[in-house]
């Protein structure tokens, strides 16, 4: 099930975390083969702060097993990145989310995508193994003739999203706006 939030962060916690990401500088970290993107690591504060609302909101115990912010521009991380997050840190999360912190700069559908695989459909299958997950992001994450367009989530500030971590998705379009496109993402597992 996916499932969003619409103002997750208070008005002042959103503008303190705006605030520090436009004084940041975004990291470039290599994902394997060309594809790069752009990072801050998050603090555990955040981290916490995050899962203990998604603890209430979900009723169950969680655990983090990574997090961080990201950025894409009109320059940076224009990969479309079709992928499943099933294969994180050597382990397998349960949930992925995106909480996007940046203000709304498009007026055109953009957002987060779900795709259908030609083969595996509209998720990664849990048993696949790791050089199939491997080869999924190193040869089909670009062609977008082994995917067809499910949804899109449009963005929102301020908006959450989680999502099964075997779903493919990618952020929509490949491209955002010149002042980037931040977010912070989360994959965790449920304990």
């Amino acid at each position: 099930m996916i499932y969003l939030i619409d103002d997750f962060l208070d008005s002042t916690f959103l503008q303190i975390t705006q605030n520090y990401l436009n004084e940041s500088k975004f990291t470039e970290v290599e994902m394997g083969g060309d594809r790069q993107c752009y990072v801050i690591p998050s603090n555990s504060d955040f981290d916490d702060y995050i899962l203990s609302r998604l603890e209430v909101m979900e009723q169950r115990e969680l655990k983090n097993i990574l997090s961080f912010f990201r950025e894409a521009t009109d320059t940076l991380d224009t990969q479309w990145n079709i992928h499943s997050d099933l294969n994180i840190e050597g382990q397998r999360p349960d949930r992925a989310l995106v909480l996007y912190l940046s203000p709304r700069k498009r007026n055109d559908l953009h957002g987060t995508a779900f795709w259908e695989h030609e083969v595996y459909g509209r998720e990664l299958p849990v048993d696949v193994s790791d050089a199939e997950y491997d080869r999924m992001l190193e040869v089909d994450s670009e062609k977008l003739e082994k995917w067809k367009l499910s949804t899109v989530l449009g963005y929102e500030e301020n908006r959450l999203i989680s999502y099964p971590s075997s779903y493919f998705h990618s952020k929509y379009p490949n491209v955002a706006w010149p002042q980037g496109r931040k977010i912070y993402v989360m994959f965790y597992k449920i304990v």
